[in-house]
């Protein structure tokens, strides 16, 4: 794929970002250059490389997953301005 002035100014435009024309060619020779190396490295045969995240195999911390009744209700609606039994009250939104 080559880049030509017209497309990097209308990416520019719609990115809403002003180019002048010595910035639109200059870019233009960026973006092909970019291009480019984005098709070298399609090139590479990756077939036999499984998906990962991270580079080191490392696994997530994980908890035991059980049912709580939150411990004690009257402490986590302690701060809020306005309960009701153990409830969060706020302001209607929606008519």
């Amino acid at each position: 794929m080559s880049v030509d002035t017209a497309t990097v100014r209308r990416v520019a435009r719609l990115a809403r970002i002003k180019v002048s024309d010595e910035e639109a060619e200059r870019m233009t020779g960026e973006l092909n250059s970019i291009l480019g190396f984005v098709a070298q490295l399609d090139e590479v045969d990756v077939s036999s490389v499984e998906p990962m995240t991270a580079v080191v195999a490392t696994a997530m911390k994980q908890r035991v997953d059980v049912v709580t009744d939150g411990g004690n209700p009257a402490a986590v609606v302690g701060n809020a301005p306005v309960t009701d039994d153990d409830f969060f009250m706020v302001p209607k939104v929606v008519e």
